[in-house]
């Protein structure tokens, strides 16, 4: 990371804050569901349908951008959809009902389809191949570092400026783009394929590799179950069974994002030693003894302390995603490929916080059970879905496609 120049830093950091920054504006909703639910005279698993929508829209949006950045470049269509979600993020404090708060929350979910593929092809297309894994973890990092800057600003401002003034401090991200604009070049792949007027249709790529399509769709499932199932519902599970105030909450999140930040770069950096399966796997299956710490101990200290190992064993396991299915897909699809996988992922668990929610109300509201439930379930499914898949550390995609090592 030391040896890259300042244009690579300076794409990195881009792209890091780009991610973060989307997810910031996605999280500020998970800590008002019960306050929107009050205001709107409705339940939480009513609410939740928000999240749902959100996150089943992401695939449209991971096509339709990452189509546009293989056609046009992946800068101005980084900088388009930054504009987008955070204009969609403010009109969603403006809501005048229910049924518009869900119509902006689905254009939002749109928007914030795109900024994953994109982001993390610019990013790893233009940082040096020794530092993929590395960049990997960082970029992955970026998530929870969002949910982060969430947790803050809630504990921070929530008792000041209410549901409706936490989308509109969700705007910020517009503040990006002078950065990107003129300190953000173009991917030097990008344009080399532009150069050589390579094809990037999609369909002929997802015939050619379906096999590969459907196995990456069913592991960014069982990844986004992993994820979202232990941390959507967590500040809700905290405040309504647990009964912890805004300040208590806000630490408990505070803590396990720096831990999931650490796992991300952690698991990332390991993944250019051990492998990208053997470093999934491992951080996969080390969540399992977490489970009971996680989900069924009491008192803010116990909870705070399996929410930290959870989220750093969760996004550990996260951190080594972005190379993995950049390096897994063809190098002409890498802005369109990996976004749209991952976000048809998201489609199929999109259900996960409405069906937590119905879990815990059909069980005298035992949030901790149905987050257990998910999370659990999907760790071992991820351990041996990898197990299958196959090894693609030491791959270079600065140039021409070349072939995982078996």
């Amino acid at each position: 990371m030391f040896n890259w120049t300042s244009t690579q830093r300076n794409v990195a950091f881009a792209s890091f804050a780009s991610w973060t920054l989307d997810a910031f504006d996605f999280f500020i909703l998970v800590f008002v569901l019960s306050d929107l639910a009050q205001y709107f005279h409705t339940s939480v698993s009513d609410v939740s349908i928000a999240i749902m929508l959100t996150l089943a829209v992401r695939p449209i949006g991971a096509l339709l951008f990452g189509r546009l950045a293989e056609k046009y470049g992946r800068k101005p269509i980084l900088m388009l959809n930054i504009v987008l979600f955070s204009l969609f993020e403010l009109l969603s404090a403006w809501s005048p009902s229910f049924g518009a708060f869900l119509a902006f929350r689905v254009i939002y979910g749109v928007a914030m389809g795109g900024i994953w593929g994109v982001a993390s092809s610019l990013a790893l297309e233009t940082i040096p191949d020794r530092s993929r894994g590395l960049m990997s973890g960082i970029f992955q990092a970026g998530y929870p570092c969002g949910y982060l800057l969430a947790s803050i600003i809630f504990g921070l401002f929530f008792e000041t400026v209410g549901w409706r003034g936490m989308f509109l401090i969700g705007a910020v991200p517009i503040l990006l783009l002078p950065f990107i604009y003129f300190k953000v070049p173009e991917s030097p792949v990008w344009l080399a394929a532009r150069e050589r007027k390579e094809s990037s249709a999609l369909l002929p790529i997802i015939r050619q590799h379906w096999k590969m399509c459907i196995y990456m769709v069913l592991l960014m499932a069982c990844f986004n179950f992993f994820s979202h199932g232990t941390q959507d519902l967590y500040p809700t599970f905290l405040k309504v069974q647990h009964q912890f105030d805004a300040h208590t909450v806000s630490i408990i999140a505070i803590s396990y994002n720096i831990a999931a930040m650490l796992g991300g770069i952690c698991f990332g950096a390991l993944s250019e030693r051990i492998g990208r399966k053997k470093a999934i796997i491992l951080a996969s299956f080390l969540a399992l003894p977490v489970l009971p710490l996680w989900a069924f101990s009491s008192g803010s200290w116990a909870i705070g302390a399996g929410a930290f190992l959870m989220q750093f064993m969760v996004q550990g396991a996260w951190g080594v995603v972005p190379t993995y299915l950049t390096e897994l897909v063809p190098a002409n699809a890498r802005a369109v490929l990996p976004g749209f996988v991952y976000q048809l992922g998201n489609l199929i668990a999109s259900v996960n916080a409405t069906l937590q929610s119905r879990l815990a109300e059909a069980h005298s509201g035992n949030y901790g059970l149905g987050m257990a439930i998910v999370a659990g379930t999907v760790a071992i499914l991820i351990c041996v879905l990898v197990a299958f898949g196959r090894e693609t550390r030491g791959i270079e995609i600065s140039g021409a496609p070349a072939k995982a090592s078996p």
